[in-house]
């Protein structure tokens, strides 16, 4: 994992190292007025921005092409996508209609603020209602950068475990909605859908669950009147 975010900081020695320590808290004081900056961008655009986290092959980019299929042309998404290497999935999105734009980090393990800036200015931004802004697949580091979105989604797979809200709680905590998805897999695997939301609510009382399968079609119908709501939430017309 990058140093930027603090992977490479042991914090478990007795002497941490106070001059990196001192960088990651000027990296991310940074981050978060580059991210303040790109909330207000997608404001004067009245666009609802949406942080789509979770671990590799969780089905972030298929949940997207399910979506978009969905909402049709009642409410027009853009995605900013965030991988270590390849435009596979961007490619994927724009073969849809969706309009997408790639940024590849190399080694960085999360996407920051500055690169959902540049994805920013290369999505049109007039005529879309929702920008999601899919994160490098990781459970860790992308709960610690501030992206300047309103909501912050993460997905737990079902092959994954029912124990990942407790031993990854930055990341649920930092998170408005959980999405257990591959719920079609639930028979093959040892997933207690029941231990997995209590667990998160501990963490995090209050966060919306919605479970589902892209496969089925199971609990779509959830996410997208979720993501109906708080557009309208957002934009003062909810009833």
């Amino acid at each position: 994992m990058c140093k930027e975010c603090g992977c490479s900081v042991n914090t478990h020695h007795h002497h941490h190292d106070a001059k990196s320590l001192e960088v990651v808290e000027k990296i991310l004081s940074s981050n978060d007025r580059q991210a303040e900056s790109n909330r207000r961008h997608f404001e004067e655009h009245g666009i609802l921005a949406v942080n789509l986290m979770s671990s590799p092959g969780a089905g972030k980019t298929t949940l997207l092409e399910k979506t978009a299929e969905l909402l049709g042309n009642e409410l027009k998404i853009g995605v900013i996508e965030g991988d270590l290497e390849t435009t596979r999935d961007a490619d994927r999105l724009k073969a849809k209609g969706v309009p997408a734009y790639q940024i590849t980090t190399g080694s960085a393990c999360h996407l920051d603020a500055f690169m959902v800036h540049e994805g920013i200015h290369h999505l049109p931004l007039e005529d879309l209602d929702i920008v999601f802004v899919e994160n490098v697949g990781n459970l860790v580091c992308p709960a610690v950068y501030n992206l300047g979105t309103h909501i912050n989604v993460v997905l737990l797979s079902v092959v994954e475990g029912d124990d990942k809200p407790e031993k990854y709680p930055v990341m649920f905590r930092a998170a408005d909605l959980m999405i257990i998805s591959k719920i079609d897999l639930l028979p093959y695997v040892d997933f207690d859908v029941g231990r997995a939301v209590s667990s998160a609510r501990k963490i995090k009382p209050g966060i919306d669950v919605i479970k589902l399968s892209t496969k089925t079609g199971e609990g779509l119908n959830e996410w997208i009147d979720y993501l109906r709501f708080k557009v309208k939430l957002y934009k003062g017309t909810a009833v």
